[in-house]
């Protein structure tokens, strides 16, 4: 299908790093034309799902037509999943050195990073559909260029390398964006109904 005879989709953002990396992952496959559009939308409270699904109700009451927006966690599993959907906010407070220090006293450094996509397109269907992806992985003292948020903090299992010292061809194949931007695709290619059920891969 040609760009032009898709569908459009804004994908709620004013990063254009994070946007060039979604259209990468999900390719020319992906039934829809991704652009972008920064949206203050307040910062809900509560589990990934949740905080999701508010958001994109929301985005989709300001923006005609199809609607998808992001939100990211990083967890420390000695903490019980914290900081997880507030990471955003522990990060601009604490920098990754207040983050590391977190873990002070704390055997366990290990975390997981968890995306979440929610997609809504109120033309079609009430319904928003969750899409999750998650790297399990390591919380180290920071390595790499300081390009993309937590990135040279977290080091996935099976690599010496952070997120930010990647290659990104590299990491767009194994990030929890990338697994969740996956099953998102797979949705839209394979033609699922079930508009209900939260996908994860």
């Amino acid at each position: 299908m040609s760009q032009a005879a898709k569908r459009t989709v804004t994908f709620v953002t004013g990063n254009q790093r994070k946007l060039e990396e979604v259209v990468a992952i999900l390719g020319d496959s992906f039934p829809f034309k991704v652009i972008s559009k920064k949206l203050d939308l307040p910062e809900f409270q509560g589990e990934p799902d949740d905080i999701s699904r508010e958001k994109c109700l929301l985005a989709a009451s300001q923006i005609e037509g199809p609607v998808m927006v992001e939100d990211t966690c990083l967890c420390f599993n000695a903490l019980k999943g914290l900081p997880g959907p507030y990471i955003k906010w522990f990060l601009e407070k604490l920098g990754h050195s207040g983050l590391n220090s977190m873990l002070t006293g704390f055997e366990d450094k290990s975390g997981y990073a968890l995306c979440t996509f929610a997609f809504s397109d109120k033309e079609n269907s009430p319904d928003v559909l969750l899409f999750r992806g998650k790297t399990p992985g390591r919380i180290v003292a920071a390595r790499g260029p300081n390009h993309f948020g937590w990135d040279p903090i977290f080091q996935p299992d099976g690599f010496e390398e952070t997120y930010a010292e990647m290659d990104k061809d590299i990491k767009n194949t194994i990030s929890h964006r990338y697994r969740a931007l996956q099953a998102l695709r797979e949705h839209f290619t394979a033609g699922e109904t079930d508009a209900k059920k939260p996908r994860t891969e």
